[in-house]
């Protein structure tokens, strides 16, 4: 690269969406740019302890709210309230933008999917700046080719694309384009840019690169994605001493045989039954577990000795002392069970995590039940199951052989690089 650059990522969303970028924010820092990221305020300490610079794009009351709302887990509702609670804080990244004086502009602009919208009023406001939009799960990339999942629904092979494309028209018209077109429009005409018709369609027109955050084996590209893409893989982040267990936990997991470990996710908050469920199931298993939530109020009042609920725990550390992993189906929870090898029962309630859970189904390495379907029966039956095969271990070791062989930070930074200098920031050429 010819001169250091100024590189601003944009964010929004639960520890999964904010990881990522700490992650390819200190592989740019470490070629010598200078990276600043805009995500919620709660996540500042994360930003400040990953070494990054730091702008609040979302208050902790307004992160605090959307947690709160049991929708946000619904199938269909869900997006609905992210969008809701998330747009004043899009606002303040072209606010930043446009408040920087002219030798601190960015020189490139690194935009979660959601943030998009915010990144092409950047642009308005600084012509010529550079956008790198980045696609953490494969769902987030609208396509008409298999494998594909209308939210919880999976579109047999047989159905032909004319019909997928009106399914897709379907949900624009009557989901996504009334919830999110009238506030984007709304943005746009203060600044006199044009008004867009559809969501989908502008997300996938802003930028001028798109850097695809999953490995080809587990969401291959699609010949309907926005072109230029660079394909990337998995960016796990490794917080400092993520590599070490609390003494309590260290005890619980060397005094008996491997747990079964639960997580709803780090922002789920309505997981009561989630977690009732859990304990009926490993207790008729004759199993330990580990509970992970960040809100152990909705835990069960009583715990077994059986069963510990540590709070925060990095599953890095964890994982390889697993029996299986019960999770969400989120893209970050997703990866690390991929990384550590171990079986996984994914429950999905919401958002991209239906199509991640067929996807580790088709890999082989775990199976899906949906979360509304997640009784305590069931629940037992498919995790006994998944307990009882023991020759996919063998399958999983090489999916995480494969993750491990592959480093993505240097090919997604060099894209970077390259996009800056192909457009030639006029405020930065050498």
């Amino acid at each position: 690269m010819n001169w250091p650059l100024r590189v601003l990522m944009a964010t929004v969303g639960s520890a999964g969406d904010i990881h990522p970028f700490l992650a390819l924010g200190q592989a740019l820092q470490a070629r010598g740019h200078r990276v600043t990221l805009a995500c919620p305020e709660p996540f500042g300490p994360l930003v400040a302890e990953a070494g990054l610079g730091f702008v609040v794009m979302g208050s902790s009351a307004q992160y605090e709210a959307v947690t709160r709302e049991p929708d946000l887990w619904h199938p269909r509702k869900g997006f609905e309230v992210v969008w809701r609670h998330t747009r004043a804080g899009l606002r303040l990244l072209h606010e930043h933008v446009q408040a920087l004086p002219a030798a601190e502009q960015p020189d490139v602009l690194v935009a979660h999917p959601l943030a998009l919208p915010a990144a092409d009023l950047c642009r308005a406001l600084r012509p010529g700046l550079p956008i790198a939009g980045t696609w953490l799960a494969p769902v987030n990339l609208r396509t008409v080719h298999d494998p594909l999942m209308l939210g919880p629904l999976a579109v047999p092979r047989w159905v032909p694309l004319a019909l997928r494309r009106w399914a897709w028209r379907r949900i624009d018209a009557g989901l996504l384009d009334p919830t999110t077109v009238p506030d984007i429009n709304r943005e746009r005409s203060l600044l006199g840019l044009p008004a867009v018709a559809h969501f989908v369609a502008h997300l996938q027109s802003v930028p001028d690169l798109s850097l695809l955050l999953f490995p080809p084996w587990f969401g291959p590209t699609q010949p309907d994605w926005p072109r230029p893409l660079a394909e990337g893989g998995f960016l796990l982040y490794d917080r400092p001493g993520s590599g070490a267990l609390a003494p309590d936990l260290q005890e619980f997991l060397a005094a008996g045989t491997a747990p079964v470990v639960f997580t709803p996710g780090t922002g789920h908050r309505h997981a009561a039954a989630y977690f009732a469920a859990a304990l009926q199931a490993v207790q008729a298993l004759g199993r330990r577990a580990v509970f992970v939530t960040g809100h152990p109020e909705q835990l069960p009042a009583a715990l077994p000795p059986t069963v510990i609920a540590p709070g925060y725990v990095s599953f890095r550390a964890l994982l390889p002392w697993a029996a299986a992993l019960v999770h969400h189906g989120g893209i970050g929870t997703t990866a690390e069970a991929l990384r550590s090898g171990v079986p996984q029962l994914v429950l999905p309630f919401a958002h991209d995590q239906f199509d991640n859970a067929r996807r580790v189904q088709a890999l082989g390495v775990g199976d899906a039940l949906p979360a509304a379907n997640a009784t305590s029966r069931r629940l037992q039956q498919r995790l006994g199951r998944l307990l009882r095969a023991p020759g996919a271990a063998a399958h999983r070791a090489e999916v995480a052989a494969r993750l491990a062989a592959a480093d993505p930070l240097p090919g997604l930074c060099e894209a970077i690089e390259a996009l800056a200098r192909r457009l030639k920031s006029p405020a930065r050429a050498p």
